[in-house]
């Protein structure tokens, strides 16, 4: 869940609060005030802001599967940096099983501990020639 869509429950969630005792509070209303418990100025300040957050947070030691050059992989998070202000995360992953980076059957190329850059989404800038993201982080593991 998203610290936007949190900030969007906690509204839902105030109304329903301020509707069983007897006052009522409209949505903009519940909004603004969630903003001003977050330290926002207002709301469209605080809901640019939070969508800059994002959808996927890994930390080091987080056990994470998704995919990588197309092949799937499941692993730990070694190292997390962030680049771009904010706009990507620099990743080094240490995958259970080593993956092959080639696609020719005649040739492979293993590898157990990758670099990538994602979005905040979890997906890599970098795209293979069909479009695929290079690195793609789609969740935490769940043992």
């Amino acid at each position: 869940m998203t610290p936007l869509h949190r900030a969007k429950m906690r509204a839902r969630e105030l109304r329903v609060v301020q509707s069983k005792s007897g006052q009522q509070l409209s949505h903009s209303q519940a909004l603004e005030q969630v903003a001003k418990e977050l330290g926002y100025r207002n709301w469209n300040t605080a809901a640019a802001l939070l969508s800059n957050y994002p959808d996927i947070s890994i930390q080091v030691g987080d056990h994470v599967h998704g995919t990588y050059l197309k092949q799937p992989f499941t692993g730990r998070v070694l190292s997390v940096t962030e680049q771009g202000g904010g706009a990507y995360l620099r990743v080094t992953l240490d995958l259970d099983e080593a993956v092959d980076v080639v696609t020719f059957d005649s040739f492979s190329a293993f590898r157990k501990r990758i670099n990538g850059q994602i979005d905040n989404k979890g997906d890599s800038p970098a795209k293979t020639s069909d479009g695929e993201p290079h690195l793609s982080i789609l969740g935490h593991v769940h043992n």
